[in-house]
């Protein structure tokens, strides 16, 4: 059972927190002052319950506040676990259990997924100098390693989140993110192209110009994948490595092949990475929306709605003049 604490810091002239125990399982509440100005009610509760109890607490304290949001490894005793003959839960206790990570937690990590710094540079450009070396020597285990380095996974689910949410600010820093990490895996892929001798027929490079069924069910299932993690509050290196399997090889591959002048392969496999990115983003756009992910305020409601029509419109549109040009064109 994954628990969360949850730190309300309020002015001291408030009164504690009457937190309704028969809507949310609470697990603990404790309340203090720590000084004369500022008073913490602190409450341990499971994580499916954090996202609508943040929205209670939002209409409960009328007052300026801060929430603190924790993990917690461990509890004891542990919370007990009702077996299936006992009582059932109430149903307003069913309808604050969301079953993933709060938004806060959500938004928190998409944030910082779209942080373009000089670390998301340097990961960027040696996952290109090892996916490149990899596909040039037709060694495939080095090629996964450079799935491993690749900090493709974030940009990508923090797209598909603001697309959700409707939220323009992360939608932008999202396609920043992605369009400054593509073009610099693009062009790494280019230079490298043109100074080394590049064989088109390398086993790694050639399994890249080509585009099947297969290749779209792999993106999309490592966009849900991905998706699915983060909103389960899982670790997302294992996925992350999904995800840059249907995003760095073909994109390295596209680079070292118009370096090298083989323009034609390099389109073929320029389509599959063009492909892969529209398939990842619809998956998870689509699991973000099967799991209740949407924002709070109401107002916020029908620009998201809005947001994600165009986006699913848009992301299917492409996907599917794709295919109509791979089987006019394949």
């Amino acid at each position: 059972m994954a628990l969360r604490l949850v730190d309300i810091y309020h002015p001291d002239t408030d009164d504690a927190l009457e937190v309704p125990d028969d809507t949310y399982d609470v697990l603990g509440h404790w309340t203090y002052a720590i000084d004369e100005e500022q008073r913490v009610d602190r409450v341990l509760l499971g994580v499916e319950e954090t996202e609508s109890f943040l929205d209670w607490v939002d209409e409960t304290v009328a007052t300026e506040y801060r929430v603190v949001l924790q993990s917690v490894e461990a509890t004891l005793p542990q919370p007990e676990v009702e077996d299936d003959d006992e009582e059932e839960a109430t149903e307003e206790q069913k309808d604050v259990s969301v079953g993933r990570v709060g938004r806060a937690e959500l938004y928190e990590y998409a944030r910082g997924a779209t942080d373009v710094s000089s670390y998301y540079y340097a990961l960027t450009a040696l996952s290109v100098v090892v996916a490149s070396g990899g596909m040039l020597r037709d060694q495939t285990a080095v090629v996964i390693g450079a799935m491993v380095i690749a900090p493709l996974i974030g940009p990508n689910l923090a797209l598909a989140l603001g697309t959700t949410l409707g939220d323009l600010d992360l939608l932008g820093r999202a396609v920043w993110a992605n369009l400054t990490g593509v073009g610099l895996a693009l062009a790494g892929a280019l230079g490298l192209g043109a100074l080394v001798m590049v064989d088109p027929a390398t086993g790694e490079l050639a399994a890249r110009t080509v585009i099947g069924p297969i290749d779209i069910a792999l993106a999309g299932a490592a966009g849900a994948a991905g998706a699915l993690a983060v909103t389960r509050g899982g670790a997302t290196g294992l996925v992350g490595v999904m995800v840059a399997v249907a995003l760095l090889p073909p994109l390295v591959a596209t680079g070292l092949l118009f370096g090298a002048g083989y323009p034609q392969s390099a389109v073929q496999a320029g389509l599959l990475t063009v492909t892969n990115v529209v398939s990842l983003n619809l998956a998870a756009v689509c699991t973000f929306l099967a799991l209740g992910v949407r924002p709070r305020d109401w107002r916020d409601v029908e620009k998201a709605r809005t947001s994600t029509y165009i986006a699913l419109a848009l992301w299917g549109g492409a996907l599917l003049l794709l295919a109509v040009v791979l089987w006019l064109f394949g």
